[in-house]
């Protein structure tokens, strides 16, 4: 009778086939969270200089507004 063999393991090739999976889904995650916080860093900075911008606009808006009403 041909039975299976429990002695059977993937050995060593099948373990440095997972520590390189490993390994690379490590270092992928790494540099992922680094893209990811400097892609907020960079939107927050952008949305901070639009909100300047649009508070320096609408300051603009209101001197010249008041500066036609006493000019009447």
């Amino acid at each position: 009778m041909n039975t299976p063999s429990t002695a059977v393991s993937p050995g060593i090739w099948g373990f440095l086939a997972f520590f390189v999976l490993a390994l690379v889904l490590y270092l992928l995650m790494r540099n992922m969270n680094a893209r990811m916080r400097r892609m907020s860093y960079r939107s927050e900075e952008l949305r901070k200089e639009a909100e300047a911008e649009q508070d320096a606009r609408r300051k603009a808006k209101q001197d010249k507004a008041s500066g036609n009403g006493d000019a009447s």
